[in-house]
């Protein structure tokens, strides 16, 4: 069985995550935990997959308790001191659904995935009758704004005088991001902020041709200062300038990961980030006295706990992947709402331009190459030798797909996709096209060789 992605249980409610599904997860996952908190998306089907969810884990004696719906870091600040699970599909479209665990505040990891695998492939029956869970109710929505005020308000300066307008996607972002940056001092102007599981407004995800009503509404109104656009559950960010235009996200990460390294007090400060994000990112946390290691997609929260595992001098200041940011100081999740709270902050303290001005953006280029789920293991394992052999002169690395950094500080990366037949490309470099197509034609060499 092969349930878990880099992002929890994710798919189609009609052919994957059913409540069929969803009971036998439960039930599976109710043995690793004497409590679970659970709240969900805007999705219609969320309210479904939940009852199944919580009846499988009741049924194996652990208690339940019912938050409503939620921003998924909403759910993660909830999960401190016990288990969590969060019912989304986050970005997907509306006929997708979705199982995300924490604990503690952090997502489970890809070990504790596995174990709930193994557990519903033994096919475990339910607990005695009169051990059987109970369910409760709890409201901590109000708690983790809180949370999220009193943190941000440690960085940049009040938002009296600025115009945000927020683009919530018709997700419970907007359950969050307004009411904290209105906390915060802003005039805040919302888009699709009521929450409604077909999204009527956009599609959920928040990428530049989604968002254009965003875009056209902070063009065409002076007043407006920023625009922040959100995806379906709160965990992802786009930032849109009062031009109207969009803040590449590895940029955005750039200046986060300075900013962050130089408030850090430790000895040695780094940032956690993933293969996939550009090397303007390194150059940034270099400078600011810095380093960078890389984990896997989807996996900040492990390459987190092994780095600080290492040494009691090390520190992760800040973590990242494009359009997803963690806080460690607020907590080990990813989390939009913060991410827009503090940002902000940053700006109105010394505007964009300033904190822009510094980060090197070199064209960035990405363009897959189509490989059946059968040929990538295949395909990737020659990739890692004739890759390095192409480009002699990088520095190679082969712990997440293929990543090599040449000279002239452009880098490529070569990875399989974990949710479709494609083996990803992606090049930076001051003529990244032509990088990115030297790279895809050994790709798709090595795509036939291996079909």
């Amino acid at each position: 069985m092969d349930l878990f992605g880099t992002t929890g249980i994710r798919g189609p409610v009609a052919t994957k995550v059913t409540p069929e599904l969803a009971l036998s997860v439960g039930r599976a996952a109710g043995e690793y935990g004497e409590e679970f908190v659970i709240a969900r998306d805007g999705r219609r089907t969320g309210l479904a997959i939940a009852a199944a969810l919580e009846a499988g884990l009741e049924s194996a004696g652990a208690d339940v308790v019912r938050i409503g719906m939620a921003p998924t870091p909403a759910l993660s600040f909830a999960s401190y001191g016990r288990h969590g699970v969060m019912i989304t599909a986050s970005h997907n479209p509306s006929p997708d659904n979705g199982i995300k665990f924490f604990v503690d505040g952090v997502e489970y990891t890809t070990a504790d995935e596995n174990r709930i695998e193994e557990r519903i492939d033994a096919d475990p029956g339910p607990a005695p009758w009169d051990e059987w869970g109970r369910r409760t109710r709890e409201e901590p929505l109000a708690a983790y704004r809180d949370a999220v005020v009193e943190y941000a308000r440690a960085h940049g300066t009040s938002l009296d005088g600025m115009t945000i307008a927020v683009d919530a996607g018709n997700g419970v972002a907007a359950l969050g991001t307004p009411s904290v940056l209105r906390r915060l001092g802003a005039t805040v102007h919302t888009l699709h902020a009521n929450v409604d599981g077909h999204f009527p407004g956009r599609p959920s995800k928040p990428s530049p041709e989604n968002i254009t009503d965003l875009t056209q509404y902070v063009r065409e109104r002076e007043v407006v200062d920023l625009g922040i656009a959100h995806d379906g559950d709160g965990d992802r960010i786009v930032v849109v300038d009062s031009d109207g235009s969009i803040v590449h996200e590895d940029t955005i990460l750039a200046v986060l990961s300075s900013y962050f390294v130089e408030q850090s007090d430790a000895d040695d400060s780094v940032v956690m980030t993933t293969p996939n994000v550009s090397g303007r990112v390194d150059e940034a946390v270099r400078a600011a006295g810095g380093r960078v290691e890389r984990t896997a997609l989807g996996l900040l929260h492990e390459g987190i706990a092994e780095v600080e595992a290492k040494s009691e001098e090390t520190a992760v200041a800040f973590a990242g992947e494009p359009w997803k940011c963690i806080h460690p100081e607020l907590g080990i999740w990813t989390d939009g709402i913060a991410t827009a709270a503090v940002l902000s902050r940053l700006i109105a303290a010394e505007g964009l331009d300033a904190l822009l001005d510094p980060i090197t953006e070199r064209p960035l280029e990405k363009k897959p190459v189509d490989c059946p789920e059968e040929a990538k293991a295949d395909a990737m394992e020659r990739l890692s030798t004739t890759l390095p052999e192409q480009f002699p002169d990088g520095n190679v690395s082969l712990e997440y797909g293929v990543r090599i950094e040449l000279p002239d500080a452009s880098w490529f990366l070569v990875r399989p996709s974990g949710t479709e037949p494609y083996i990803r490309v992606y090049a930076e470099s001051d003529d990244a096209k032509a990088l990115l197509e030297e790279v895809r034609e050994t790709v798709k060499e090595a795509v036939e060789a291996a079909t």
